[in-house]
């Protein structure tokens, strides 16, 4: 479950203690982003039964200045988000060398749920991997092309929330990704950049001549 809610203290008790009144159980957490007074909490909660999570959607709303952005079902050996991430850097050094490129895409594809992954040559607007049915190349490149000031401390909303973008600045290359379920949010963006600075310390630029 992602919920939107007032970053002040006691916030998060009030929503857990509405998730417990209906015998929810919070086995993990995670802060996708914060800003503007407010901040964007991904639960795992365990429930006895689906009939449960309308009561329970129900119930949070109740408390002051919370909404709720996503519910989904994610399976019970879903990894550690954080751990999730230092297993793809951990596939990415493992790769083979000529395929490192090809793992990133699939890895953060995978990763982050997404529609689609590109890595885009910007000078030449065209794809050189591709994950997915993504949209046209030569239109998403000028996007990318244009909105280099859309950097990693960009204020919250200040970026399509249905994209998100890093650089290999070792073979200028960006990747990019989509997802329509749900918006992606700031620890998303910052897991794809981090990644592909990874990836731009182990690929290396093709020999000249």
């Amino acid at each position: 479950m992602r919920a939107w809610l007032p970053d002040r203290p006691g916030a998060l008790g009030l929503v857990a203690s509405r998730i417990g009144a209906v015998g929810g159980d919070v086995v993990g957490i995670d802060i996708l982003e914060r800003g503007g007074g407010r901040v964007i909490d991904e639960l795992v909660v365990a429930v006895r039964d689906d009939g449960v999570v309308d009561l329970l959607v129900a119930g949070i709303v109740q408390v002051e200045g919370v909404a709720v952005e996503d519910v989904r079902r994610v399976s019970e050996d879903r990894p550690d988000p954080g751990l999730a991430a230092l297993d793809v850097a951990a596939a990415l050094v493992e790769a083979d060398p000529a395929n490192r490129l090809a793992c990133l895409c699939a890895a953060v594809a995978a990763l982050l749920e997404s529609d689609w992954v590109m890595a885009v040559d910007l000078a030449r607007r065209e794809a050189v991997e591709a994950v997915g049915a993504g949209p046209d190349v030569a239109w998403l490149a000028a996007f990318l092309e244009g909105s280099r000031h859309l950097a990693d401390g960009a204020p919250l909303g200040s970026a399509p929330s249905d994209l998100a973008w890093g650089a290999i600045d070792s073979i200028e290359l960006v990747v990019a990704l989509g997802r329509s379920s749900r918006p992606l949010h700031m620890r998303e963006r910052r897991q794809l950049e981090r990644l592909c600075r990874v990836a731009s310390g182990l690929i290396a630029p093709a020999p000249v001549g």
